[in-house]
């Protein structure tokens, strides 16, 4: 059984021998920018080329599994061949997944915020408890993070925190993480133990590349300067080498403060503004074609999309795909797929092309 049919492997291999010429050109490094989007291409191009192999390897192994099962009528074999159907059927889903991160910026790395809302205290704690989150579940997919931004509340937890995300598709499985997410549990803040709720809210852009032409009039920027809060060694914390820009227009605030350099956190934050801009024009445009369209698709940006609760009964529950799961300690180590994966099927009823190039459909 081939699944050429899925991968349409002789158009992947033709687009990695474009790519790899492409590579080759002596002149490709002189934009920087440009050289990085054809090796990202090409990387996804492999990383599809790979799985196709994968499957096919699987497939042969457990039809030779099988075969030996029926001949020597072996149990432990033919548990072998329902194993290796098993491992087959896990990047089956995989493969699924990355033919739904079709978005024009789905490749792309990711800046990711979280910032307390309603709730007080427990909303810092809380808001410092999805930031464990994303970041185990960045380690386990063996993504790159940076903080680019780190604000500790007074008492416990944290006011707001930027991260960067790094590596294939970050952007594509981050995004389906934005909006408000609730927290249901006995306070560790209440003397008396009592039940609270805590409210976060997580916004999720792409990193874009200079190639992108953002235009920032600098007088629409407020420029501040402050003493860095986070951990940064002597020098950090005690210069105002910490940078906040607001682009008074929209009030959108972009900041950093990870680098000793004043100059270096100022770079990183417009880099921020220009990302969160470019988002802000874009759900502009799709909102106006929905209007247009008379098609109107809930965007989980500042709604609430997931409740944990910890107390009197524990579950995790997506708001959007009714997924819920019970082991919600699992969830805040990290373990996040099941939301990701369901959220991308629902939102995978049109049609999109893929960063490869081939069309997909949606469901079925």
């Amino acid at each position: 059984m081939g699944s050429g049919g899925v991968f349409d492997v002789a158009r992947l291999r033709a687009q990695l021998v474009e790519l790899e010429v492409d590579m080759a050109r002596p002149d490709l490094w002189d934009d920087p920018e440009a050289a990085q989007a054809v090796g990202r291409k090409k990387n996804a191009v492999e990383s599809e080329l790979v799985l196709h192999d994968r499957v096919e390897s699987g497939l042969e192994d457990a039809e030779v599994l099988w075969e030996l099962s029926g001949e020597a009528k072996d149990a432990e074999t033919f548990r072998e061949g329902i194993e290796k159907c098993d491992e087959i059927a896990s990047l089956l889903d995989d493969a699924e997944i990355q033919q739904l991160l079709g978005g024009e910026h789905d490749a792309s790395n990711a800046l990711l915020s979280i910032n307390s809302g309603a709730g007080g205290t427990d909303a810092c704690d809380w808001a410092e408890m999805l930031l464990r989150m994303y970041l185990r579940w960045a380690e386990r997919r063996e993504f790159k993070t940076e903080i680019l931004d780190f604000q500790p509340a007074e008492e416990a937890g944290i006011r707001g925190v930027t991260l960067r995300v790094e590596g294939e598709y970050v952007y594509g499985y981050l995004n389906t993480e934005q909006g408000v997410h609730r927290l249901v549990r006995i306070s560790p803040f209440d003397s008396n133990a009592r039940r609270h709720t805590a409210f976060a809210s997580v916004t999720v852009v792409p990193e874009i590349d200079d190639a992108i032409d953002v235009e920032i009039d600098e007088d629409d920027l407020r420029v501040d300067t402050y003493r860095s809060s986070g951990a940064g060694g002597q020098h950090v914390n005690k210069t105002d080498s910490a940078v906040r820009l607001t682009h008074l227009p929209t009030g959108t605030v972009a900041q950093c403060q990870n680098e000793r350099s004043q100059h270096k956190n100022r770079a990183t934050a417009m880099k921020i503004m220009r990302a969160k801009l470019f988002e802000i024009e874009r759900r502009a445009q799709q909102e106006r074609l929905e209007e247009l369209t008379g098609e109107k698709r809930e965007i989980g940006f500042g709604s609430q999309i997931r409740s944990y609760t910890l107390h009197p009964q524990q579950r995790a529950k997506d708001h959007r795909t009714d997924i819920e799961i019970g082991n919600v300690e699992a969830v805040l180590d990290g373990d996040l797929d099941a939301f990701i994966r369901a959220t991308l099927l629902a939102q995978g009823d049109r049609v999109q092309t893929t960063p490869t190039g081939h069309p997909v459909g949606g469901k079925g």
